[in-house]
């Protein structure tokens, strides 16, 4: 017995390490996925310097970034996860931890992301994938007889990609290798005819040939879910990623006004809680993964955060900005985001194990007739009358006319400290 006591002793550390291995996966976030939110929800840290220990963040510098957030848009709100912990959440004017406002472009990444379920669910009817060509009868009946030839050309990987041809809308430009083509605005989506105006917009040049922001493209993405799953694109997201993760209250901006849109938009206008966005955005940060099940399939995430051979014109991959060219200076090259009007974004950011989403929004993206669903809070009036201060030769917002989202996902990366 006493003569096991030194080989004893050179184990002890040994064992010690070992004894230490799940803490530290755990604290990573590796094997960590939260319950919902009526179920505690994320696990969270508060203070400087748990944050720094356990996340490795500096809570000063995320400050300085709720700063800019809060100067950006008249009504938002900084969340951040890293390694699994919920490390920041503050709102300001009418945003709240509980609001459902219009995320507007935003939505094009859950389109995106439920096609890339189709493809896995449905892949003996859509045999070609992303490489599908889609206007044809068995996917799109609904587009014949075709207003254009060109358009039987168009394949499912160019309409998530925005370089199906599809003029872009408002005077968004086209671009061609990374040179700019100027447009002339043409009629796009019409609310109260969302499908056949989608389908009608007119192409700008043929399909691949170019890029250009266009909201008909996702939509008619959507249109093919819809007719492959038989489902309504909520419907289909609702039983594939909010019920799984435990989203609380959701839904898609079908009101407006006396109309109620018959189908959800696949161009956007979903209205998601904060903490049920950053579920989204964790999803993808493992890969599609979600406690033990494979809701997306992994190789497509993997699609999302680098160069498409379907949009070799620009950074934009299945409706997600990606960083591979580091355009965006101070944020990792694999940062890869989906923004949307009024401030909104959800960004990745895989190599430093990060999920952020800002919130901002005007006024009327946070109608709750705008979805139907009650709104458990009074908004204080903070905001009033408040107005964006204008910076360096930009006045279309502040911040570079972006309103602050790349500034915000370089700033938050900067957060991170070494560990």
């Amino acid at each position: 017995m006493i003569s096991m006591l030194p080989r004893l002793g050179r184990l002890l550390p040994l064992l010690a390490f070992l004894s230490s291995l799940p803490l530290a996966l755990h604290s990573r976030g590796a094997d960590y996925f939260p319950p919902p939110d009526s179920e505690g929800g994320w696990r969270t840290l508060t203070l400087g310097p748990e944050i720094r220990k356990r996340a490795g963040m500096d809570l000063h510098r995320l400050d300085q970034a709720y700063t800019l957030t809060e100067r950006s848009t008249k009504n938002g709100g900084l969340l951040v996860v890293r390694h699994g912990y919920l490390v920041y959440e503050k709102y300001f004017g009418r945003a709240h931890r509980n609001a459902n406002p219009d995320m507007a472009s935003t939505g094009k990444a859950y389109t995106s992301i439920a096609c890339g379920i189709l493809l896995a669910e449905k892949k003996e009817q859509i045999p070609d994938g992303l490489n599908q060509k889609v206007f044809t009868e068995r996917y799109l009946p609904e587009a014949f007889p075709l207003d254009d030839p060109r358009k039987a050309d168009i394949t499912l990987g160019q309409l998530l990609c925005m370089s199906a041809g599809y003029h872009g809308e408002g005077t968004s430009p086209g671009v061609v290798n990374g040179k700019v083509v100027p447009l002339q605005p043409v009629p796009g989506q019409d609310i109260r005819n969302l499908d056949q105006s989608s389908l009608r917009t007119p192409l700008w040049t043929n399909a691949g040939a170019g890029y250009s922001y266009s909201s008909p493209a996702p939509h008619i993405a959507s249109m093919v879910l819809r007719r492959l799953s038989g489902m309504d694109l909520k419907d289909y997201i609702q039983e594939h990623l909010a019920k799984p993760m435990g989203w609380g209250a959701w839904g898609y901006c079908l009101h407006r006004g006396d109309y109620v849109m018959p189908h959800a938009n696949g161009a956007g206008s979903i209205a998601v809680h904060a903490t049920d966005a950053l579920r989204f955005g964790y999803c993808l940060l493992h890969g599609g993964r979600w406690a033990g099940k494979q809701l997306v399939p992994a190789d497509y995430v993997a699609l999302c955060g680098k160069p498409s051979p379907f949009n070799p014109h620009t950074p934009f991959s299945l409706q997600f900005e990606n960083n591979s060219d580091g355009h965006v200076a101070g944020a990792p090259r694999d940062a890869y985001y989906k923004s949307g009007a009024g401030g909104f974004g959800i960004f990745v950011v895989p190599s430093l194990d990060l999920v952020i989403y800002k919130l901002g929004g005007s006024d009327g993206q946070y109608a709750p007739e705008l979805t139907g669903l009650p709104q458990s809070w009074t908004y204080d009036g903070s905001r009033e009358g408040w107005t964006p201060i204008p910076r360096g030769p930009f006045h279309e917002g502040s911040l570079g006319g972006d309103d602050g989202l790349r500034r915000v996902l370089e700033m938050v990366s900067a957060a991170v400290v070494a560990e």
